[in-house]
């Protein structure tokens, strides 16, 4: 090995306890943020869809809707008497 490569590696040595502190930080950092963007992107998606489906609509017209249901009831008057 040149003595360039030597050099290097034993500051890298001398260094290793602080180059591992500092990517293991590095990389907490990465997946905090990582999460943190996480949280805010399933927030923001479930506040839209709440918002969506709370949000009144102008559009929409409530229809009152009856139904004659004398011959079903007179049906199941029939099975009662059947049955008695």
């Amino acid at each position: 090995m040149s003595q360039k490569k030597v050099d290097l590696y034993k500051e890298q040595k001398a260094n290793r306890a602080q180059i591992i502190r500092r990517e293991k930080r590095i990389l907490r950092l990465e997946k905090t943020i990582a999460a943190l963007v996480c949280v805010v992107l399933v927030g923001w998606i479930g506040f839209s869809i709440y918002s969506q489906a709370t949000r009144p609509s102008d559009d929409v017209t409530v229809v009152d809707t009856q139904i004659n249901v004398t011959a079903l009831n007179d049906y199941i008057s029939g099975l009662d008497a059947d049955v008695e």
